[in-house]
């Protein structure tokens, strides 16, 4: 029997692995001849269904007993005690209303924290978006979270990786580029199309349950592990992470290690990886509960560096902590209306035009 299980591990791991190796390798496909770039580009757009495939026609073929995907044949809540609308004030005490208020208040946290650095990461300049806006996301947001609770749906904020990885899929870059050139990024394509489409398709998937079974769980553990570390790509924290393991010769050309010594560089991040730490373990934990709280800890640890670094190199590795002293001022000059003055006749000098 444990050599059963044993075996059995070792297959799903290798299910797992096979389809991340896969997955890179078609998003990067080894193709250098020019005529082939759009080949290649609709290879790379198309990789995770073709791996998918590859990997389900494997197992169907070798006939492992497989975890499969579970999906459910019929839209009806999970619980059969229950109907859809759940009620609030139910047969439970006065008292038990008042004290969930404490922890309505850490996931309220959160959820909020979860979300909103799902945006900065997204709406960062890199990307060259149009302005966010944050007031209206939030209201509606919060109105679909109120209709998700008394629905007894999940809650849902913008995932991290998945949001990522719908930027990098609709990017636009320069066609025309000199031998060994990269392309030059332009923008990112900003609609509503793809996100509606999303949506539907994932509502239509529950009749494609009878197909989606076949789908292993180890494939799609492997597809998950791909696109989290497609998404480390660009991130300034990765970066600076290969740097330890990185001679300084072939270091890239990075803006931030132009003005920053790497001494600095190196503690910067070595604050950050002892913070992410700190936050894995207890998120792994009983003390889970307080997690929201930790969050919050790290705007005290945020406010602490800058008396370990400079304003110079923060603002290189990081964004610098607004001044409220400085946005008064700012908010004063915008006020003020600039006053011209028209010598085109003796009457009008001196006149105010606001």
């Amino acid at each position: 029997m444990r050599s059963f299980l044993s075996d059995f591990s070792i297959i799903i791991s290798i299910l797992v692995f096979c389809g991340l190796d896969h997955l890179m390798e078609l998003d990067t496909p080894k193709l250098h001849v020019p005529t082939e770039i759009k080949l290649r580009k609709l290879i790379s757009d198309f990789s995770i269904f073709m791996s998918i495939m590859s990997f389900v026609g494997l197992d169907m073929l070798m006939g492992l007993d497989t975890p499969k995907l579970i999906v459910p044949t019929e839209f009806k809540p999970t619980r059969p005690d229950r109907g859809w609308l759940v009620m609030p004030f139910g047969k439970n005490p006065w008292w038990w209303y008042v004290a969930s208020s404490v922890p309505a208040l850490l996931v309220t946290i959160l959820i909020f924290m979860d979300q909103q650095i799902s945006a900065v990461i997204v709406n960062r300049k890199e990307n060259k978006l149009k302005a966010v806006a944050t007031t209206w996301t939030c209201s509606g947001w919060g109105v679909l979270m109120a209709v998700c609770s008394f629905l007894g749906l999940p809650w849902y904020v913008a995932a991290t990786v998945i949001s990522i990885a719908h930027i990098d899929s609709l990017k636009m870059e320069s066609e025309s580029s000199a031998p060994g050139q990269q392309p030059q990024f332009l923008g990112v394509r900003e609609q509503r199309l793809t996100g509606i489409l999303v949506f539907v398709l994932t509502g239509v998937s529950i009749f494609l349950a009878p197909v989606l079974q076949y789908i292993p769980m180890p494939v799609l553990y492997g597809v998950f592990l791909y696109m989290g570390v497609a998404s480390l790509s660009g991130i300034q924290f990765w970066e600076r992470i290969k740097l330890y393991m990185m001679p300084p010769k072939h270091q890239p050309d990075f803006s931030f290690l132009r003005h920053v010594p790497m001494r600095r560089v190196h503690l910067f991040t070595l604050v950050q990886i002892i913070c992410l730490a700190v936050l894995w373990i207890l998120k792994s934990t009983f003390l889970a509960i307080i997690f929201p709280i930790m969050i919050l800890g790290l705007m005290v640890v945020r406010k602490l560096l800058d008396l370990m670094f400079s304003q110079h190199d923060l603002a290189w590795m990081d964004d610098i902590l607004p001044d409220k002293d400085k946005k008064k001022e700012k908010k004063k000059k915008k006020k003020k209306k600039k006053v011209v003055e028209l010598p085109d006749s003796d009457e009008e000098v001196g006149r105010k035009y606001y």
